[in-house]
């Protein structure tokens, strides 16, 4: 099937409230499905999910949309992941557009490909974790021993251990049948100058990392003994796997990202493992690299609140200085835990225990008081800059101007010196805004209301846009983003469009038609209601116009146009009588 007719087919063959049932308990409340929303902590039931519609909605944190985006959202994965993997749970296969016969063979043959690495990782971790309870895996399972780590934190996250051999695992593959090129090329297996494959993770912890649909797609491993070597050695970047884009323990946390509704975000495979064996089943790491854009969005899909958690030496607080802005400006909250010197969470939580770490959370500055302490230690010239730098970044408008005002109280800056620069960016959107939204605040009320008016008929009954363009309804919508959202329903029809808005359109559709929203029964009435309210409207703006050409035109002498802007007043004003 075509992408299009995939999306069809599956709301077709699948259920939004058994889905919905695999993370949430829902009770039966009438016509729809209540829960306590697992997009927020919470405990009463302002979750709620329209069986017949196959729409959900919050009313506590307003998340909202259809069985792709719950699924999408639960899981921390994008609309072509979720749409692939409901996809393959309904038996449906997508095909990947026209293309030549070579490219959809390439195509398959990608798709194969993926499917052998994963099929590689899922053996090499089942031998990894085979050889740790082996006899060969004694001084692997004393150094557990020796770290604390308990047998159900080594289950729960498939701890290995990796022999000192040169050919342990690449022997293992072969046998399973595995081309020894593909091994190389999946990062499992180096290759030497001669061209022999040789086992990359030797004499090591390991560390299977999962995505979020459980699939193994990459190992950490920690040395054992050997000083020499690097500690640590990750898995490159693979058809399967960019650390970039992936948190180690998020498959692990996910349930506990969505009930504490903050994540612990820390560096080291350790500090995960320990924060789980002490309760905090919301910690993840961010596998060797600087947090990135592709791991917030993944975050962002669980949880809107995130606590840092940092080493407090120089390079710590500048990884955190960064974490911080980038969280920031994409209107997430933060606090930054910073240890103290020669501590990491581990060590912190086995010595000075859980109440310390408690403690240290409670005392912990949320995200921008911690940009502003760093700051300070800054030259003034270079705070100026960064806070000019951060606020050129701020993705929401609304939060520029308490952010400006934070700063320049705790940096002890002008609002003014600020706010220059920003001011002319900022302020030219907002201006095109009102150009194209009928200036004054009361104009634009008057609209806002006019067009929502509009655009509930057209979501409730998308079908029936051809009547209402008769009526001219989409000739007075003002505002971009009605207009656009009227667009987006013309040209995609009623069946797909859904999945072409955005959150904001989305949340819009789902108070329209909802679990909430007032049955859709009755179509040719509420047309009715939106006919007379748009004659009502035409009428008043007619009138207007007349009065504003006859006040123009007195004293210019034509008494002639003068009777015939009278005289089309009258009628307009006898005619909205008769129409109210």
């Amino acid at each position: 099937m075509q992408s299009k007719d995939a999306i069809r087919a599956i709301k077709e063959r699948m259920n939004i409230v058994d889905i919905v049932r695999r993370y949430v308990e829902l009770r039966r409340n009438g016509p729809r499905w209540v829960a306590p929303c697992p997009f927020h902590q919470e405990t009463k039931p302002s979750f709620s999910v329209n069986e017949d519609q196959g729409l959900f909605y919050c009313f506590g944190c307003h998340a909202s949309g259809d069985i792709f985006d719950f699924y999408s959202r639960i899981n921390g994965l994008d609309f072509k992941e979720t749409l692939e993997q409901l996809a393959a749970e309904a038996g449906i296969t997508i095909e990947r557009g026209p293309g030549s016969a070579r490219q959809q063979g390439e195509e398959r043959e990608r798709r194969s490909s993926r499917q052998q690495m994963l099929r590689m990782y899922e053996l090499a971790a089942g031998h990894f974790a085979a050889t740790l309870n082996s006899p060969d895996g004694q001084e692997c399972r004393a150094y557990i021993d020796k770290r604390g780590l308990s047998q159900e934190i080594v289950q729960r996250f498939g701890l290995g251990w990796a022999k000192r051999e040169w050919q342990s695992l690449a022997d293992a593959l072969r046998r399973a049948g595995f081309d020894g090129r593909m091994a190389v090329e999946s990062g499992l297996l180096g290759q030497s100058g001669n061209g022999r494959a040789y086992d990359r993770f030797r004499g090591r912890l390991i560390f299977p990392i999962k995505s979020l649909s459980n699939q193994i797609i990459a190992f950490g491993g920690r040395i054992i003994g050997d000083e020499d070597e690097a500690k640590y050695i990750n898995s490159a970047d693979t058809p399967i796997y960019k650390k970039g884009e992936h948190l180690y323990g998020l498959a692990q946390a996910r349930k506990g990202l969505v009930t504490k509704g903050r994540v612990l975000l820390t560096e080291g495979y350790m500090d995960v493992l320990t924060l789980h064996q002490f309760g905090y089943d919301n910690a993840v790491g961010v596998l060797g690299t600087a947090l990135t854009p592709e791991q917030i969005k993944r975050l962002s899909g669980f949880v809107s609140q995130m606590t840092l958690l940092f080493d407090g030496d120089r390079a710590g607080r500048k990884a955190a200085l960064r974490s911080c802005e980038m969280l920031l400006t994409r209107g997430l909250s933060c606090s930054v835990v910073l240890m103290p010197d020669g501590e990491d969470i581990d060590s912190l939580l086995r010595g000075a225990g859980p109440e310390a770490f408690e403690e240290l959370q409670a005392q912990a500055p949320d995200g921008l008081r911690f940009c502003v302490d760093v700051l300070k230690a800054l030259a003034p010239r270079e705070t100026v800059e960064w806070a000019r730098n951060f606020l050129r970044q701020v993705e929401i408008p609304e939060l520029v101007s308490p952010y400006v005002s934070r700063l320049a109280n705790h940096l002890q800056l002008s609002e003014t010196d600020l706010r220059e620069g920003l001011v002319q960016s900022r302020g030219s959107r907002s201006d095109r805004t009102r150009a194209e939204t009928g200036g004054t605040s009361t104009g634009r009320a008057r609209q806002n209301i006019r067009d929502r008016e509009v655009m509930m008929f057209a979501v409730r009954y998308p079908h029936r846009l051809t009547d209402m363009q008769e009526m001219g309804a989409d000739l007075v919508l003002q505002s971009p983003v009605a207009r656009q959202l009227w667009d987006k329903i013309e040209t995609h029809g009623p069946e797909a469009v859904f999945h072409q808005l955005d959150q904001r359109e989305k949340n819009f559709w789902c108070k329209c038609c909802g679990p909430e929203a007032a049955p859709r029964d009755n179509g040719d009435r509420e047309l009715e209601s939106l006919r007379h309210y748009l004659n009502n409207y035409y009428a008043s703006a007619q009138k207007s116009s007349l009065s504003a050409a006859l006040r123009a035109n007195t004293g210019t002498g034509d008494f002639e146009a003068d009777l015939d802007y009278l005289r089309a007043l009258k009628e307009t004003l006898e005619k909205g009588h008769e129409q109210s």
